[in-house]
């Protein structure tokens, strides 16, 4: 059985079905060349180069270092360090949002996909016996074949269903965990300069 079978076979049903796999597809494709394009930007050791160039309050190198970096927890920090004199915290915070924003971009569409491919499944399920009951009322039982074949067409919309939920939620949680484990190393990196400015701006005032 070819695909454009099945497609028959399903019923009106089929095609919303089709449209919801092809935008699982989609955003599946587009969050995992995002990541791949994130986790190439990264720079472990620039930033814990950072985190020491600010321990001693050498600001000026900091931005020097930094310039031209494509590490988004690297940005970050040089945020916070940009808008020290005023709230350090606030502006590391503020950026990281931008930042959960593009991590967290089309997961509400993926977690739509989930529940609503096996709902369409199933409607289209209830629609093929509801079409087959009526043959059984037209035919009678003179020919059980075509109501169990009906029968047997239905389901076929809930296997789809189920199968696009199934292959949508894998990455949905994949990604899921990405962005937490994203979001904490960030969080890692932000608070400990935040810790280094405090106790400088502390010994600074405490000087004589």
């Amino acid at each position: 059985m070819t695909l454009y079978d099945i497609m028959l076979s399903g019923g009106p049903v089929m095609w919303p079905l089709l449209g919801c796999s092809v935008l699982v597809l989609t955003v599946v494709i587009e969050r995992v060349l995002f990541w791949l394009d994130l986790e190439r930007r990264r720079d472990r050791l620039l930033m814990d180069e950072v985190l020491q160039l600010a321990e001693s309050g050498n600001w000026d190198q900091i931005k020097k270092r930094a310039e031209g970096s494509r590490d988004h927890v690297i940005r970050i920090l040089v945020v916070g360090i940009l808008h020290r004199e005023f709230d350090i915290g606030r502006a590391m915070e503020a950026e990281t949002e931008v930042l959960l924003q593009r991590m967290s971009r089309f997961m509400p569409v993926l977690d739509t996909m989930i529940t609503v491919a096996p709902l369409l499944g199933i409607l289209g399920t209830v629609l093929g016996i509801i079409h087959s009951f009526k043959m059984l009322g037209v035919e009678g039982l003179a020919d059980p074949k075509l109501v169990t074949a009906g029968i047997a067409q239905a389901l076929i919309t809930t296997a789809v269903g189920l199968s696009i939920s199934i292959v949508a939620v894998l990455p949905y949680n994949y990604f899921n965990t990405r962005i937490d484990r994203g979001i904490h190393v960030v969080e890692k990196y932000a608070t400990s300069l935040e810790v280094v400015f405090k106790r400088l701006k502390n010994g600074s005032l405490n000087r004589p």
